[in-house]
């Protein structure tokens, strides 16, 4: 029992140092692009600024909808596929721009070291 428990914890530590690596190689690469497009990467944070007050926006008017419509949501079939038809595929749409904008945007400030892509680069070959 000792045994499976420790092996465990052997599992989980190698997972988090997997999660951790692949965190830290994506804000490299996020520092390394917005290095790259300062003008771009200006420009997405703008656009998911707006976005966000977009969605925001969109939200309010979600909740709106359930709470006037609260009753024909719960007994209806129909109500409730017309709500998820109407405001699903854009709330999602509009989730996934905003997400890419933001991180584009607002990628991390961090330092880049030389080994840092070196080591990148011999990974993607």
């Amino acid at each position: 029992m000792i045994s499976a428990q420790d092996r465990q914890n052997e599992l989980l530590e190698e997972l988090i140092g997997q999660v951790g690596q692949s965190y830290k190689r994506r804000a490299v690469e996020l520092a390394l692009w917005k290095r790259s497009n300062p003008e771009l990467a200006e420009y997405c944070r703008r656009a998911a600024s707006t976005l966000e007050r977009v969605q925001t926006d969109l939200l309010a008017s979600i909740v709106e909808e359930v709470d006037t419509n609260a009753d024909l949501l719960l007994d209806s079939e129909f109500g409730l596929s017309e709500f998820i038809d109407r405001f699903g595929p854009k709330f999602m749409h509009l989730n996934g721009l905003f997400q890419i904008l933001a991180q584009l945007g607002n990628a991390p400030e961090i330092q880049v070291h030389r080994q840092d892509i070196n080591r990148r680069d011999a990974e993607t070959n």
